[in-house]
């Protein structure tokens, strides 16, 4: 396999190689994986369903999570698949197209949460002049923005992909087709596609993190100025959801991302990539839910509108 036209197949590693820790791990993912599917096309329902939930704030939210779905579902799926049939191939093809999806996925949803973040300092600091600022056609043209600067951050580094020389080892020490281990075990010289890499990666953490803080701090010192206790608590309480998400998402990329080498072990970025895959899409519906009035209302009242028929039925 000396050039990458030669190379047909990868095979992904994995986590363990111990067999009960594997059906611990598959039991884990498989719970994991439906609750987020669940929890994330709930919200995704509520807010198409429901008249109060048609805000830019519950419109970014439902955004929020058809990301949280496409993305833990390119990362899953395929990873329970090689659990259960202990098939660990997966071709040349396959692998990229996970890579890139993997990475759209992931660099949008920065992008959106930094877009979150405006709409909430919108929200607090300009109240008065919200629904003109983040109007209908605005909330979809910042969506779309989010998509396809996305799609710009990732292009350059993942065409350089397409040249790696692969000429002893084809085994990916991850469970997913990532950039970092594909690099560990490409033969060709790294050293430009890492620096693309870690570019690309610290623009997309600056620029959203930066955003995301200028926005807090408005909104902070914005808040301090309300008179009421009362005021405060519920402006606050607005903000809550969205600031665990962002510090969960954040906090995830540092230990991921900002490391000097694709070269060093890769063993603790499995660890946390896989808690990135599975448990913050299924934590995200909950912490939005428990800590949201209206989205609790609206799902009570979906429950009832539901339970109705099923009375009726039952009573004739």
């Amino acid at each position: 396999m000396r050039n990458y036209t030669a190379l047909t197949a990868f095979i992904l590693q994995g986590l363990t190689e111990d067999p009960q820790l594997q059906v611990f791990l598959f039991l884990f993912l498989f719970i994991t994986y439906i609750f987020s599917v669940t929890g994330n096309l709930t919200i995704i329902t509520l807010t198409l369903a429901d008249p109060h939930l048609k805000t830019p704030m519950y419109y970014f939210l439902q955004n929020f999570s058809i990301l949280e779905v496409s993305f833990t579902t390119f990362c899953i799926p395929r990873f329970l698949y090689s659990m259960s049939t202990g098939d660990k191939t997966i071709t040349y093809s396959a692998c990229f197209i996970q890579l890139f999806f993997i990475d759209l996925f992931g660099v949008t949803e920065f992008f959106l949460l930094a877009t979150m973040s405006y709409d909430r300092y919108v929200a607090i600091c300009k109240p008065l002049h919200y629904m003109t600022i983040m109007n209908n056609k605005v909330c979809k043209t910042m969506i779309i923005c989010c998509w396809m600067v996305a799609l710009m951050i990732i292009l350059p580094p993942l065409s350089l992909d397409f040249h790696l020389e692969f000429c002893d080892s084809n085994v990916i020490d991850h469970f997913a087709c990532d950039a970092s281990p594909i690099l560990k075990i490409s033969c060709s010289d790294t050293r430009l596609l890492e620096r693309v890499v870690i570019a690309c990666a610290v623009l997309t953490f600056i620029s959203t993190l930066v955003c995301v803080i200028l926005s807090y701090l408005y909104i902070i010192r914005t808040i301090l100025k309300f008179p009421s206790v009362q005021q405060r608590k519920k402006a606050f309480s607005t903000c809550s959801s969205h600031m665990i998400v962002v510090s969960i998402t954040y906090g995830s990329c540092i230990f991921i991302y900002i490391k000097p080498s694709a070269k060093e072990e890769v063993n603790i970025n499995k660890g946390v990539s896989l808690l990135i895959s599975s448990v913050s899409p299924m934590l995200n519906p909950f912490i939005y839910t428990l800590r949201n009035k209206q989205v609790k209302q609206a799902f009570n009242d979906s429950l009832k509108k539901s339970c109705v028929p099923l009375e009726t039925v039952i009573c004739t």
